[in-house]
């Protein structure tokens, strides 16, 4: 990985410089419709059309945990975005987060620290770090986890750029951890998409008398899931992580793409596909028709997004795409 100098705006990407930068060592250049494309981010609106990867592609389909929060955290938020990462990526988990300063650095770190992986994505071309005191942390990232951007190789950091990224961050997760952040942070920037893609949303409480708290709280008024601990998110998130260790990178992606057999359904999940019928149904709903939660309902229904079973609507609603009726046990 190479860098380039921050200030120069014009990117250099073409046809016989992206060929020169492909010939290098794990860089690769993943394109919507393409087997090798995470399917978690070709279902969220507006994907990436292109997906540049300095690291292991393969990351971008492991069952993933958006870490965010502010710039300038104090240090118990610090130490808590580190020892939360560090947890969560020993338990399973990748980690996702933006390559700034602060708690996305923590981040990055705690996971790395856990040996685990990690993922970076980036408001500027791949071949340029930024910050250029995370120049040595975007190295260790590369080496075991994942730089990834859509923007041309050559691009530099722009602040209009960061906003379109954090869908990136949101879309290839499962749930999205806000640690300390202003009241008009990005990271809200970043839980709000979470919330339209049909992500989970926790959220840290913090003092009152803390500034940087003011937008978890603002989050978790709005519905997002206050946690103390990792083990709320793993609890919370358990189903799901079960399922994608169960069926690995392969069976999602085959899956996803529509693949025949339905015999990885609990029989749980196949008795809601015969609630929802063949119209479209909106959460509520179904909440009546199944006697299940908003919050079963949420993970059981991404779980049969990632099967290729469901598909999410406008408006909250979801439409069942049974393959040959609906399915019976």
């Amino acid at each position: 990985m190479t860098t380039s100098p921050a200030d120069n705006n014009a990117p250099v990407d073409s046809d016989e410089s992206t060929r020169a930068w492909l010939a290098g060592d794990r860089h690769q250049l993943l394109s919507l419709g393409d087997a090798s494309y995470p399917s978690l981010l070709s279902d969220i609106p507006g994907p990436a059309k292109q997906l540049y990867v300095v690291g292991d592609a393969a990351a971008l389909s492991l069952p993933t945990l958006a870490i965010v929060g502010s710039r300038n955290p104090t240090q118990g938020g610090a130490r808590t975005a580190y020892e939360f990462a560090r947890h969560l990526a020993s338990a399973g988990f990748c980690i996702a987060s933006g390559l700034a300063q602060g708690i996305d650095t923590k981040a990055h770190e705690g996971a790395l620290d856990a040996g685990g992986k990690t993922i970076a994505f980036l408001g500027h071309g791949v071949d340029r770090v930024y910050p250029a005191a995370n120049r040595d942390l975007a190295h260790r990232i590369a080496e075991t986890g994942a730089l990834v951007s859509e923007f041309p190789l050559g691009t530099a950091p722009n602040k209009t750029h960061f906003p379109q990224r954090n869908r990136l961050i949101s879309g290839t997760s499962l749930g999205t951890l806000v640690v300390e952040a202003a009241r008009q942070s990005g990271s809200l920037i970043t839980a709000r998409l979470a919330g339209e893609q049909g992500r989970e949303v926790f959220a840290i409480p913090g003092s009152i008398h803390n500034p940087m708290a003011r937008g978890c709280h603002f989050l978790i008024r709005n519905g997002a899931r206050l946690v103390e601990t990792a083990d709320d998110i793993l609890e919370e998130l358990a189903p799901l992580l079960s399922y994608m260790a169960s069926t690995g990178d392969d069976g999602v992606a085959d899956a996803a793409a529509g693949g025949d057999g339905d015999s990885g359904l609990s029989d749980e999940h196949k008795a809601l596909l015969d609630i929802m019928g063949h119209d479209p149904i909106g959460v509520d709903e179904l909440s009546i028709a199944s006697g299940l939660t908003i919050d079963q309902l949420s993970s059981m229904l991404l779980i049969l997004e990632l099967e290729g079973r469901v598909e999410k609507l406008s408006g909250g609603r979801y439409s069942a795409l049974h393959r040959s009726g609906p399915l019976k046990d």
